[in-house]
């Protein structure tokens, strides 16, 4: 089932370029049909590792529905994003205004945008230090039942969150996103590339230039504020160096949870922005492009309010189980064990592709010392 969604969205920018073709948009229509083709070649590249991502976020919704207060939060934090946006677009329609007839500001309609982006990157990500905050404390405790479990740990994860983590949560929002998007698309695109030796070797140094930033800006990052209230930079090294202590690296570099959550945020902008150009279409042909493209900005950032606690749930509970691994398997054995038996599979790919480079780096060696000799 999951494998036909993320199909249906490959399926449904490919249509949206069909129909910018026939609007004569060209330059959208080619960059819808980029999009489509980059989609495509994604899905295929990490097929096998979806069933264990559905699992992974199955598990992140019972953490989630266990817990229906953070629901709650998450619900008051799009009334808020909603409320941002009519004062949002009421500035917007001021410099569209502006821009009629004269070819006038329009560089402030991108800023304005930008504006948008960051806004809703920060209110979800808010959420996020909310929700990892409760699920870590759910699981360390042993359930929000338990007796050690802090009262009106919600109310302080919320307190937290919005003063003294808000200033890294705000600088984390400037990166983690757009890094970690080009970090998916190049492990997937690496995954698939073996007889292209060139093109192989520029693709690892972008991988490793990404691996790099990685270190410094990543989602872990926000269990880490939530938990010890680190500055973000240093959290996220932290969360990396336990990942690559630990081996649970390989597992989090598996699964591909996160890039699926992100596909649904797409799809709803999508749906969104379709709606919203359809209709411009009928009141002003000639804006259509610029209600469709910032109605898909606000759709992606309220569906991405909704989904940011089930990734949240999961960063935590992959935190968790790098730290202590007995947390899981006293919440859920049966995913303790399937978590335990991916880890020992990847970590035994990676040393069996360790071996294959150390061995082709011999033999590559010793054919160059022949031919020396």
């Amino acid at each position: 089932m999951m494998k036909v969604s993320l199909h249906i969205i490959t399926t449904y920018l490919a249509v949206i370029s069909v129909f910018c073709f026939w609007a004569k948009q060209f330059f959208w229509g080619v960059a819808f049909a980029i999009g489509a083709g980059l989609q495509f070649l994604y899905i295929i590249s990490v097929i096998e590792r979806l069933p264990f991502s559905m699992m992974v976020l199955q598990k992140g919704v019972k953490m989630v529905w266990s817990l229906p207060e953070v629901m709650r939060v998450a619900c008051a934090f799009i009334v808020v994003m909603l409320l941002w946006m009519a004062l949002w677009t009421f500035g917007a329609s001021g410099v569209v205004a502006l821009s009629m007839g004269d070819g006038g500001p329009w560089w402030l309609l991108v800023v304005l945008s930008i504006s948008l982006f960051w806004t809703g990157a920060v209110l979800c990500n808010t959420v996020h230090v909310i929700v990892s905050g409760m699920v870590s404390l759910v699981l360390i405790h042993g359930g929000r039942e338990a007796g050690s479990m802090p009262s009106n740990s919600l109310m302080k994860s919320l307190q937290y969150a919005v003063t003294t983590s808000f200033g890294s949560i705000c600088y984390g929002s400037l990166f983690t996103a757009a890094i970690r998007t080009l970090r998916w698309e190049i492990r997937g695109f690496r995954s698939k590339i073996c007889g292209n030796e060139c093109l192989l070797c520029c693709i690892d140094f972008l991988f490793h230039l990404i691996e790099t930033l990685v270190r410094f800006f990543n989602k872990y990052a926000y269990v880490q504020i939530a938990v010890s209230g680190k500055s973000f930079n240093h959290s996220a090294r932290d969360a990396w160096e336990l990942f690559q202590s630990t081996g649970v690296e390989a597992l989090v570099a598996y699964d591909c949870s996160g890039a699926v959550l992100l596909m649904g945020c797409l799809f709803g902008g999508l749906i969104t922005g379709t709606c919203a150009g359809v209709w411009t279409w009928f009141r002003s042909s000639d804006r259509v492009i610029m209600m469709g493209s910032t109605s898909v900005l606000m759709g992606m950032i309220l569906v991405g309010l909704a989904m940011v606690v089930v990734e949240g749930a999961v960063t935590s509970v992959y935190i968790c189980y790098a730290v202590d691994p007995l947390l899981i398997q006293r919440w859920d054995n049966d995913f303790f064990n399937e978590m335990s038996e991916k880890l020992h599979q990847r970590l035994q790919h990676r040393s069996a592709r360790a071996g294959e480079v150390l061995s082709h780096g011999r033999f590559d060696g010793q054919i160059e010392h022949a031919f020396g000799a």
